[in-house]
């Protein structure tokens, strides 16, 4: 069991560097939690207000900071009992729940990418995962993304529990869904939510 704590330690201390937040600030001077609608500091917000080479930059960072700890603990440890679940999962509440300010944390959407990711060669998670996006995003179109990504992670937990089963990667799958879906309903704002369907059809709630 020590050997997980010290993967989970690290997996959860390498998601709660924010690089979002600070190569922005560093090399742009632009605080994206303060020019940013939803106050995110997140590689979306950073694509749209420091351009594509920052948000490229930022984007393989936040990647490759939830990948290394969870792909080197899965060359490390038995991937097979629970505590890894738990590896799986750090990376992404480190993200979302920085030790640092647990109230300045990002969504995790880059971050659960980069864990999933950290599976390989199993990577079925990380495409299902990819799948849904590219679903809610191209064909059934959902909008506002907080919205968006709601609906993608709990399409793809149920997915996931489906496939996999009872098994520790479910579990750590649910884990990181439980964690970027309560991100997301934290700072939904009761926006008009809409849903372009194909061949042009179109719903709206509130």
């Amino acid at each position: 069991m020590r050997e997980y704590i010290f993967w989970i330690v690290l997996g959860y201390l390498s998601g709660s560097l924010l690089f979002a937040l600070w190569l922005p600030r560093w090399i742009c001077h632009v605080d994206i939690r303060q020019v940013s609608e939803d106050k995110n500091p997140g590689t979306f917000n950073v694509f749209q207000h420091c351009g594509a080479w920052m948000g490229s930059m930022v984007l393989a960072l936040e990647i490759g900071k939830a990948f290394l700890p969870v792909h080197m603990a899965s060359q490390a440890v038995d991937m097979g009992r629970w505590p890894f679940a738990l590896v799986l999962a750090a990376p992404v509440l480190g993200h979302a729940f920085p030790f640092w300010n647990c109230k300045k944390g990002g969504k995790s959407i880059a971050a659960s990418f980069g864990s999933l990711l950290g599976l390989h060669p199993l990577l079925l998670p990380a495409v299902l995962l990819a799948g849904c996006y590219l679903l809610f995003t191209l064909v059934i179109v959902i909008n506002p993304h907080s919205m968006r990504s709601i609906v993608t992670f709990a399409v793809w937990m149920a997915g996931c529990g489906r496939i996999l089963g009872p098994s520790v990667i479910g579990l750590g799958c649910f884990l990181i869904g439980v964690t970027v879906i309560g991100k997301h309903v934290k700072v939904y704002q009761g926006e008009k939510c809409s849903i372009n369907l194909p061949f042009g059809r179109h719903r709206s709630s509130r």
